[in-house]
């Protein structure tokens, strides 16, 4: 996929995050892109450290997947609806891997622009996670 300079249509969003989050694509984040960990407060700053805490999520304290609901997308801003899948197998907020089944509830917002994902607020409900590995 070429990289879209300036503003962003509606498609080419669209393009950038189908793209993105069919299997988390870190390439398609900006070298300096923000991730907000709303619940917990915590921002993740650059390329790496967002791959890095991708993997520690889908790949470590979960081996899980992103199962998309639905997504409403504009001029570079989008949001994904969906929940987080699969298997609690290492330490995830604050509790032991228990091999119990999950299905946690996500939201993201999202800004695209130059034909990268530059920002994204992270809604996952870690309340709902507790309930289920408890």
């Amino acid at each position: 996929m070429s990289i879209i300079q300036g503003p962003q249509s509606v498609e080419e969003t669209r393009q950038v995050l189908e793209a993105y989050a069919a299997e988390h694509d870190t390439s398609l984040i900006a070298p300096d892109a923000v991730f907000h960990d709303v619940a917990s407060g915590k921002d993740y700053v650059g390329r790496e450290a967002i791959a890095t805490m991708l993997h520690h999520v889908y790949h470590v304290a979960l081996q899980a997947r992103a199962e998309v609901v639905r997504t409403t997308v504009g001029e570079g801003t989008a949001v994904l609806e969906g929940f987080v899948v699969g298997t609690h197998t290492g330490e995830f907020a604050g509790v032991a891997a228990t091999g119990r089944q999950v299905r946690v509830p996500l939201v993201v917002s999202y800004r695209i622009a130059d034909g990268y994902v530059q920002e994204a607020d992270v809604y996952l409900l870690v309340s709902n996670f507790l309930q289920q590995v408890a």
